[in-house]
């Protein structure tokens, strides 16, 4: 059984996170999501999602790609994550293909960098819904 990670804060889940999340599973046969805490979230990435931790793994759990949505809880887990859950490959978003945060994987596992979905992200729908909801 091939396994297969990604990782991510998945608010306002949406088209381009479902493309992802099914190109991910195609790769393996079963796939684990590290969700981002809102402790993670707030303190780490200096970002606010919308949605609480467990509504955002809620909505991931009733994704059929999905195999297993586990906490993100900081940026040095990722190690530990792939010997625990036997992960052959980690998968993530083009936007990271240069970050040191996922490179150094490549030395415990494959490391895949798939292209983001054209024309849609999370950073793209609020500033739509901001400028919306002041009209």
């Amino acid at each position: 059984m091939k396994r297969i990670l990604t990782y991510g804060t998945f608010d306002l889940l949406h088209y381009g996170h479902i493309e992802l999340l099914r190109r991910a599973r195609e790769l393996g046969d079963y796939l684990v999501v590290g969700l981002s805490t809102d402790e993670f979230n707030c303190k780490e990435k200096k970002k606010q999602s919308y949605y609480d931790y467990e509504t955002r793994k809620k909505m991931l759990e009733s994704v059929r790609y999905v195999d297993l949505v586990i906490p993100e809880n900081d940026w040095e887990q990722k190690l530990a994550d792939i010997e625990r859950y036997g992960i052959d490959t980690v998968v993530m978003g083009s936007n990271w293909l240069d970050s040191n945060r996922f490179n150094y994987l490549r030395h415990h596992c494959e490391l895949i960098f798939l292209p983001r979905t054209y024309g849609i992200s999370s950073t793209q729908i609020k500033a739509d819904l901001g400028g919306k909801l002041l009209t």
